[in-house]
């Protein structure tokens, strides 16, 4: 009977040293020890990389777009002129669901209309949006990640006019740099009030220059235009030109200086607002911190178990020279890094896929993975790489060249480990109609994401084994492409000098006709792999011949069998 009693004990310990896993019995942080910890904060990675830290004087910034059920097409918005005394319709478009009733973005004029407006500008700018604006002709580009603020802040009411995906489109429309883009949202947000239905959040506003984190905060439900307070509050600073940074969904900026007017833009609340609210108090002798103030989240990758790993792990793969430990609380993390050598356009790309493997928090640890070693199972770690993304975007600005050609933001569709970047120009007219039309809910074959669907569905049956041959066809589709891209900018120049339009044709079809070859290619794929794994076999298609499949790891046919000794009779599998 005592034997009988200490067998679940040996067994849980048994367990625990086949994986490794002493991390997974470590006590979790209780809920109300972070205040951010019930936000919507497991969202959007945002990698950003100054000029002078590239390995082509180019800035660049990515969106990790991870929702599972937001809208995930693209559009482009040609430039427009507007009229003396013309007005701008006002949507609310939330930012985490998609419309049943079709294409969000040829139901948001109406189905998302507020019945307010603003003064139009006299022209607006062409740009390339998915759940934001992304790119527009002047290589603005914008990144973004959701911080998440204190409750007292959230203002979900009607006096907030502007929701995020609607800043992040009033700035696309008007801006010329970065700086201009992050003024301008700025003080729409301030005069017509900031939130409805979002709260605290983060844009990387670039463009050939420059590379600014800009986090914007509601101020409050009580807030109304008739008080003559501004509606938002907000910060932004400029990451060093030989630096590196990343969000993860954490606020970023700490203690700043408005004196530093090269560094730092902010709103006039920015402090006074902190105070109204406690949230900062003057005479306690500290400085004053816009994240503790605004969007504190404490912790640290390993207090978190790997909920808050991907900050601690960006610097980890950057700047491994700095030798930042995970203990180390993600607050106390600095702003940037000068990483130990310049990131290429493909450098970002990998780092995009990083999925924790060989750290403490790796997820296919000891069991972790199951028999085929797939980083999805375990949902302890917080990956910069998860299963549930939209899609991915890496916005490219690059100095010395016509803005048309100079900007290119780089799209993956669904998980970036098994999908393919794809090129799409600044100056471009068009985007690939497949881009255009799906959801989650209808399976859909016009649809471009559904491609890269069809193919990482198959991929996690077998993922030790299917995901060699997604980087085989990443190899071939999407490293060629990297490596043509001074080609095409080189023929895209000569005739963009003779005749403008032409030159933005030109690279229309370029990227229209590569984004058909891959999701031709992507769907394809995924019917390969459902063929050569078929039944956990091999089927090798040439040789007409089955061979038999890789057997699961010896550690998890062990679990197993300590699994089964632990199960109650009731539990035990029926005999057949």
């Amino acid at each position: 009977m005592i034997l009988k009693k200490r067998w679940p004990l040996v067994a849980l310990f048994a367990v625990l040293a086949l994986s490794g896993a002493h991390a997974l019995v470590a006590p979790r942080p209780a809920a109300e020890e972070d205040p951010l910890a019930d936000l919507k904060s497991d969202a959007c990675t945002v990698i950003m990389v100054a000029k002078g830290a590239s390995a082509d004087g180019s800035t660049m910034t990515t969106h990790t777009c991870d929702c599972g059920t937001c809208d995930w097409t693209w559009g482009h918005v040609p430039a427009a002129d507007h009229k003396p005394g013309s007005t701008r319709k006002i949507w609310h478009i939330n930012q985490y669901t998609t419309w049943k009733e079709g294409p969000k973005w040829q139901l948001a004029p109406t189905k998302g209309d507020t019945g307010f407006a603003i003064p139009e500008v006299p022209h607006t700018y062409a740009y390339h949006h998915g759940m934001f604006g992304y790119m527009n002709e002047n290589q603005v580009g914008i990144s973004e990640s959701t911080l998440g603020t204190v409750r007292k802040l959230v203002n979900n009411t009607p006096s907030a006019k502007i929701d995020l995906t609607m800043l992040s489109l009033l700035g696309m429309e008007r801006s010329k740099t970065a700086r201009e883009c992050i003024q301008i949202m700025g003080e729409l947000a301030e005069k017509y009030g900031y939130g409805f239905n979002d709260d605290g959040e983060m844009f990387a506003v670039s463009d050939p220059n420059e590379v600014w984190i800009f986090e914007i905060m509601p101020v409050g439900p009580l807030w109304a235009p008739e008080s003559g307070k501004p509606g938002a509050v907000w910060c932004a600073q400029r990451i060093p030109d030989d630096h590196v940074s990343v969000c993860p969904n954490e606020s970023r900026i700490g203690e700043i200086d408005l004196s530093n007017k090269d560094y730092f833009m902010a709103s006039s609340n920015v402090v006074s607002c902190a105070v109204e609210n406690k949230l900062y108090d003057p005479a306690s002798g500290k400085p004053f911190s816009w994240k503790r103030a605004y969007s504190p989240a404490e912790g640290s990758a390993t207090s978190s178990q790997g909920r808050r790993a991907r900050l601690w792990r960006f610097y980890n793969i950057v700047a491994p020279s700095l030798k930042l430990g995970p203990e180390t609380p993600n607050m106390d993390l600095p702003f940037s890094v000068k990483p130990d050598k310049p990131l290429s356009v493909q450098d970002v790309m990998t780092i995009t896929r990083d999925k924790c493997y060989g750290t403490p928090f790796d997820p296919v640890k000891g069991i972790r993975g199951g028999p085929y070693l797939n980083p999805n199972y375990y949902g302890g770690t917080r990956k910069i790489s998860v299963a549930n993304v939209e899609y991915t975007s890496l916005v490219q600005c690059r100095g010395g060249l016509p803005n048309d050609i100079g900007g290119i933001v780089w799209l993956s569709f669904g998980p970036q480990d098994t999908a393919c970047y794809m090129p799409l120009y600044a100056g471009i007219t068009a985007v690939p109609k497949s881009f255009m039309v799906g959801d989650h809910f209808v399976f859909n074959r016009a649809s471009a994401r559904w491609a890269f669907d069809y193919t990482d569905f198959h991929v996690q049956v077998i993922y030790s084994e299917a995901i060699e041959d997604v980087k085989k066809a990443q190899a071939e589709l999407e490293t060629p492409v990297v490596q043509k891209i001074p080609e095409i900018d080189k023929q895209a120049q000569e005739i963009y000098a003779k005749n403008k339009a032409k030159g933005r044709e030109f690279l229309t079809k370029f990227c229209v006709d590569n984004a058909d070859k891959v999701v031709n290619a992507w769907w394809e794929l995924g019917d390969k792999l459902l063929v050569k794994y078929n039944h956990f076999g091999f089927y090798d298609g040439q040789a007409r011949r089955r061979g038999r499949g890789k057997p699961a790891p010896s550690i998890w046919q062990k679990a197993v069998r300590i699994a089964d000794i632990l199960a109650e009779p009731d539990q035990q599998p029926p005999q057949r």
